[in-house]
């Protein structure tokens, strides 16, 4: 929105990472790389071609060495990203399938690149799970340094940026935001990207406020325009006038003193004002991340995502693999408990990745694939139970949907339990055993899975898509997707009512659990937990401190009433817009 009258200009995005910064922009311009010619390799040329491949995999490879190298060792625990795309380097999806592309259809090493580069995001673009669907970046970021190598393009040298800016750019690697000094560069703004990638992770961990997403910001501004990011709210404002940066200037600096003081006192166990407990844990997925958890004052891991290990092999890991992962973050946590939920992917398309589903949202996923493939699942039960020795850990099943799914999941569970007692490997037997409810079916039969089961995990990123019919992927119908439709509360209001019933803990895990403002409403329900990303921990805490467990059980009597996302939204504001101010009561 351009105002006519200042030539003030103000986009939304997405807010990648909070915080604001106001300076210079800083174009970062990589034109021109994907402009690929196809030719014919004669077959006397191919070994050469193909050797021409192999010398650019192994120069973007040494970059990328070099930049984990130059990391400081402070950030490098949080870098495993980087160490995820230098496997992709020699991944079976990507290296050994171009190199078979050459040789099968005599093009040059470009046009195979491309060509399997499109075939692997589309597989990856399939997948209902927006965290690993948001994977195909990575891929992109990875095919992009090899062809800058094999055209002989020029990269930009971010760490060399020598002046406060602002980066802007059609879209930044990993990579590129690991090296960004934080002494020079005050945030960044891009074309592409989502909250999901990994590109918005690493800005999270290293504090760099960033928004996403924004379409062609790139075409809007010019080096050394004036802007002003938000990356709390995702806006971004080009030429802002003088009133505007003495409003973000004032709030820049009760941003700061707010982080400051919450990421202080984050540590404290998390209670109301009336004293009530909540258990606040973080979501993860790799042991690298463990220590932001920590950190920030997580109260254990309520979500371990352990399809890491799964999307970058040329076969499904060993058991020994999976031990080793799970045991370190098993250790580094207890007596912290770590929820160690199953594999939640379509696991065929991860090592086979032609094959194709219609809907994979709602194909051979998570559970189903894991019953169906029960050598693959025991290997994972196997590796859970033997980490298990090591502190608190609870397994969780991910997209059930009926009784026989856990009652089949659990006889597995007992097997490998079995397998692991005969073979007299250590293990621990006596764990909690829970699910996801995530599809609506599970909330209908709520109370005959309770009988199964020793708690549940309120999954709401897929109960929200499944039960209004939404991809929120989808730009055409992604308004609709809301946490607060009065059908998701009733349905999550009916969990926690079964579960206290069955005395059975439910507890919840979505991006809902992270939100504050969205608290208030949680706290009423009477979860007995929330799981969120690291760097939501601080705020929920402070938030949840100025909250009144009695309030807010009365505050679910009213919201359940209501009938539109509208009127709910507006009954929180009347109550807790001075507790949840930064929230800014988003409209339906």
């Amino acid at each position: 929105m351009t105002d006519m009258d200042t030539g003030e200009i103000r986009l939304n995005g997405i807010g990648g990472s909070p915080g604001i910064s106001i300076g210079k922009a800083y174009i970062v311009d990589r034109e021109g790389v994907n402009v690929v010619e196809k030719y014919e390799i004669q077959k006397q040329n191919l070994k050469s071609e193909i050797n021409r491949f192999k010398m650019a995999v192994k120069k973007a490879k040494d970059e990328l060495e070099d930049i984990i190298a130059a990391t400081p060792e402070d950030l490098r625990k949080h870098m495993n990203i980087l160490e995820t795309h230098m496997a992709l380097y020699q991944d079976k999806m990507l290296y050994v399938r171009i190199i078979e592309t050459i040789e099968k259809e005599k093009v040059n090493a470009e046009w195979a690149l491309k060509k399997v580069e499109t075939d692997v995001k589309t597989m990856f673009n399939s997948i209902a799970d927006p965290y690993l669907r948001s994977r195909a970046f990575d891929i992109e970021h990875v095919a992009d340094s090899i062809l800058r190598h094999l055209v002989g393009g020029d990269d930009v040298y971010i760490a060399g940026i020598d002046k406060r800016v602002i980066l802007v750019a059609r879209d930044l690697s990993p990579a590129d935001t690991a090296q960004i000094r934080l002494d020079r560069v005050k945030g960044f703004i891009t074309d592409r990207g989502g909250k999901a990638s990994h590109t918005g992770i690493i800005a999270r961990t290293l504090g760099i406020p960033c928004v996403l997403g924004l379409g062609d910001i790139t075409s809007l501004v010019k080096n050394d325009d004036i802007v002003i990011l938000d990356g709390e709210a995702g806006i971004v404002i080009i030429h802002p006038t003088d009133q505007t940066i003495i409003e973000y200037e004032s709030l820049k600096r009760q941003y700061a003193e707010y982080q400051q003081a919450i990421t202080r006192e984050s540590r404290v166990p998390a209670r109301t004002a009336d004293g009530f407990r909540l258990q606040i844990m973080g979501n993860i997925e790799s042991p690298e991340e463990v220590a932001s958890v920590i950190d920030l004052g997580g109260e254990g891991i309520g979500l371990f995502r352990t399809e890491f290990l799964y999307l970058r092999r040329k076969a499904f890991p060993d058991e020994n693999e999976l031990f080793e992962q799970y045991r370190m973050v098993v250790a580094a946590v207890a007596p912290s408990p770590v929820v160690i939920r199953t594999l939640d992917i379509n696991g065929d398309k991860v090592v086979s990745p032609d094959t194709n589903e219609a809907n994979p949202a709602l194909g051979l996923r998570a559970i189903r694939f894991c019953l169906k493939r029960p050598d693959v699942f025991k290997t994972q039960l196997r590796a859970i139970l033997r980490a298990a020795a090591f502190g608190n850990v609870r397994i969780m099943f991910p997209m059930i949907s009926n009784c026989d799914e856990v009652k089949e999941a659990k006889r597995l569970l007992r097997e490998a339990a079995e397998s692991l007692a005969r073979e007299n490997i250590p293990y621990k037997n006596d764990i909690q055993v829970g699910i996801m409810i995530e599809v609506p079916s599970a909330v209908i039969i709520a109370d005959a899975l309770a009988e199964l089961v020793d708690f549940f995990s309120i999954g709401t990123n897929d109960l929200v898509q499944y039960s209004l019919a939404i991809d929120r992927g989808n730009k055409d119908v992604a308004y609709l997707y809301h946490p607060l439709h009065p059908a998701v509360l009733r349905m999550i209001n009916h969990v926690v009512e079964v579960g206290q019933a069955k005395g059975v803990k439910v507890f919840m895990c979505g991006e809902m659990a992270g939100d504050p403002l969205y608290l208030p409403i949680l706290l009423g329900f009477g979860l007995e937990g929330l799981s969120m990303t690291p760097q939501s921990i601080p705020r929920l805490k402070n938030v949840l401190k100025q909250l009144d467990m009695g309030i807010s059980r009365q505050l679910i009597k009213d919201v359940l009433k209501l009938t539109n996302i509208k009127d709910i939204l507006a009954l929180l504001k009347k109550n807790y817009s001075d507790i949840v101010p930064e929230a800014g009561f988003r409209q339906g």
